[in-house]
């Protein structure tokens, strides 16, 4: 009894165990009504995808470059359809997440590497959640933002209060929030009648929409372009999705079972993730459609709240009427603290994922929420103590920049959570001749995983030059652009040290296998299932074998 009462204890059993497997599905049912069943998964995930990282880089590629960068959000919404299929996959078939899986096939050293860059990641999106839902407090109620920014910590508490409902009420509250936020955004562009036949022909990539040139606002095509790459698709959601995509029952004896559990998990996740695809087009809309071309010098959540209540910077009569009404700049924060709470929940589920799967450490989900809340504060406070003094602009622009330059992390975790998924989802050893990843899904997963990676690390130097500041010298230009290629070659290096750790793990894996005369993990389970008395006997075995 003394061990169940420690807060941190040592875990090495099923992906989220308190969750796992504990969903019921049915069987040989209709379509919608099976699809009904495992429907939530995606709508937590999703929610990564619409987090507040995504609200500024859009709006002001909007605003910018008009329509241009449609493609790039198209683009980005199905490159992360076909990882977070992969991720949802493997956790399935392998009953693992990724950061078990990753463990498993590598070594200690590396994988407390890989846990400690991952865990960086985490709360570089949460900065982005503190300071969304600090905003939130502020613009809405009017709360000084050094108090919002500790009320922002209360949300464990809410944490807490979920915890205790089940995990298919939490997918419920998800969606429910989710749908808050596509309403807000839905009304504001109606009203704005945007010039939809330009919209669609944005969806179209164009040699412009990379390109350096012309500069506006500060910022390029490209520069925009990584912006919303960067801001979309983000690590913890694959670690994420390999998770929770096992809280629903799975026959691992029964192949049917196993591919009925793959087939509607990537129906749910698409549907998710297109929703969260629209929520990130209307975002760019609105940069174009609802505020006058260049009318919203501060793309920071404080300015586009003002933006939407000064009746000078919006496009059309219909908005400027709504807008004297207040109605417009207040469902904008009500759509920015949904989004930021939603955040919280997904951000603390992949946190615990990556804790148990890397350093096989386990803390109860509101102590973990807690901890790493805590810790994405103190930059926020500090920020906000910095520019107290000054202009309300030069606090709003330095809380911004925060939020932006905390995105770098990004750049470093996420090429260390998409390449060992692609090779373990490639592996026939893994995954089996049944489940491992078509020629055509492996062909655009390895075009994914390089253009992601090449272009993170393409833009590493400018997000570097970010933390100078506008007037950045000459002198402090040269530092970035080495400080940029120095951990450019780190990033190479350790992505070498990961390949080859992989190999060796696929190898050993072979090995044992052959042992037991089976040619995959996969058949290895349905063997141990077959075998298993109950569900708890074959979880057991599981973990003996992982």
């Amino acid at each position: 009894m003394a061990e169940k009462r420690k807060l941190i204890q040592y875990a090495n059993g099923p992906s989220l165990e308190e969750i796992n497997g504990t969903v019921d599905v049915p069987k040989d049912k209709g379509f919608f009504k099976t699809l009904l069943a495992y429907s939530g998964p995606g709508a937590l995930v999703a929610v990564g995808y619409m987090d507040p990282g995504n609200w500024s880089t859009s709006i002001t590629g909007g605003q910018n470059f008009q329509y241009l960068l449609m493609s790039v959000i198209l683009l980005s919404s199905l490159i992360a359809m076909l990882l977070q299929y992969m991720a949802a996959k493997l956790g399935i078939v392998s009953k693992m997440d990724l950061a078990q899986a990753i463990r498993a096939r590598t070594s200690r050293s590396l994988g407390i590497v890989l846990w400690i860059l991952t865990e960086f990641a985490i709360m570089a999106t949460d900065i982005a959640e503190v300071i969304g839902g600090a905003i939130a407090l502020y613009l809405l109620f009017n709360i000084p933002l050094v108090i919002a920014v500790f009320i922002t910590v209360g949300d464990v508490l809410v944490l807490l209060l979920l915890t205790k409902i089940g995990f298919r009420k939490i997918e419920a509250i998800v969606v429910c929030l989710i749908l808050v936020i596509l309403f807000v955004f839905v009304y504001q562009v109606a009203l704005s009648d945007p010039n939809w036949g330009a919209a669609f022909a944005g969806l179209v990539p164009t040699g412009k929409t990379f390109a350096t040139h012309p500069t506006i606002g500060g910022q390029s095509p490209l520069q925009g372009a990584l912006g919303i790459i960067g801001a979309t698709v983000m690590p913890h959601n694959l670690y994420l999705h390999s998770a929770i995509s096992q809280t629903r029952k799975v026959d691992h004896a029964d192949e049917k079972s196993v591919a009925q559990n793959v087939r509607f998990s990537a129906w749910d996740s698409n549907i998710q993730l297109t929703a969260a695809f629209f929520v990130n087009a209307l975002l760019l809309i609105m940069g174009v459609a609802v505020f006058k071309s260049g009318a919203v010098k501060d793309p920071s959540f404080f300015g586009l709240y003002q933006a939407l209540s000064d009746t000078s910077t919006l496009s059309n009569g219909v908005l400027i009427a709504v807008a004297k009404s207040g109605i417009l700049s207040t469902l904008f924060a009500v759509a920015l603290l949904a989004s930021g709470q939603n955040s919280t929940i997904t951000g603390t589920l992949s946190g615990q994922v990556i804790m148990e799967g890397f350093v096989h450490m386990k803390m109860p989900l509101w102590l973990r929420r807690l901890v790493t809340r805590l810790l994405s504060v103190i930059p926020v406070l500090i920020c906000v103590m910095l520019t107290s003094g000054k202009s309300s602009i030069d606090e709003h622009v330095a809380l911004n920049d925060l939020m932006n330059n905390s995105q770098v992390f990004l750049a470093f975790a996420l090429p260390f959570s998409m390449l060992p998924l692609l090779l373990m989802t490639d592996s026939v050893t893994e995954m089996g001749k049944k489940f491992k990843n078509a020629v055509w899904i492996k062909g655009f997963g390895w075009f994914s995983v390089l253009a992601l990676t090449g272009l993170n690390l393409y833009g590493l130097p400018d997000q570097i030059k970010a933390f100078y500041g506008d007037g950045i010298t000459a002198a402090q230009s040269t530092q970035a652009d080495i400080i940029a290629w120095v951990l450019i070659v780190a990033v190479v290096a350790l992505l070498v040290w990961t390949l080859v750790d992989m190999h060796k793990g696929n190898e050993r894996l072979k090995t044992e296998l052959a042992s037991e005369h089976v040619s995959s993990t996969y058949e290895h389970l349905a063997k141990l299932s077959r075998e298993a008395g109950s569900e708890a006997e074959f979880d057991k075995e599981a973990v003996a074998e992982r």
